[in-house]
Order: C-alpha cells, then structure tokens, then sequence
C-alpha cells in the first residue's frame, strides 16, 4: 500500500520542526561548538515558525475570500482496498 505523504501539512507543523532543531542537536553536539548548535537551533526554529505562520495565514486568508482550498483526499483503489 503507497501513502501519500502531504508536504504542506508536514512543512506546516510545528512538531515536525521541533524534531528537525532536536535532530540537528544531536548530530551536531559532538562535532561543533555550543554557541554554534544555539545558532542552528535558531535558524531551524525561525524557518520553521516562518512556514507554519504562512501556511496559516494562507488558510485563514482564503477562508475570508471565500474560496476554500482544495482537500487531498485519496481515491479508492483496488491496491488500497485490499486487507
């Protein structure tokens, strides 16, 4: 069974960017300085902050205009209806 992974649901969430700044925490603390992994740590979580903000408010400025933004539903097929 293939699952679709939804991007813009996974770069939107604020639990997949704290797992992104945690894993490059744990690469890098015995290869670099403190004060480096702090600057990496913060980039990760300021990128991450950015796209969950946009992603958001995209969502909500749509909403307003009325127009709703298209749903990723996946269609039955006989590969997924197979148990």
């Amino acid at each position: 069974m293939k699952t679709k992974i939804d991007w813009k649901r996974k770069l939107t969430s604020r639990k997949f960017w704290a797992l992104l700044a945690a894993l490059a925490v744990a690469i890098l603390t015995g290869v670099v300085s403190e004060a480096t992994i702090t600057q990496i740590t913060g980039i990760i979580t300021a990128v991450g902050a950015c796209v969950a903000y946009m992603g958001a408010d995209a969502k909500i400025d749509a909403a307003q205009t009325g127009y709703h933004l298209p749903e990723l539903i996946e269609e039955e097929t006989e590969e997924n209806t197979e148990d």
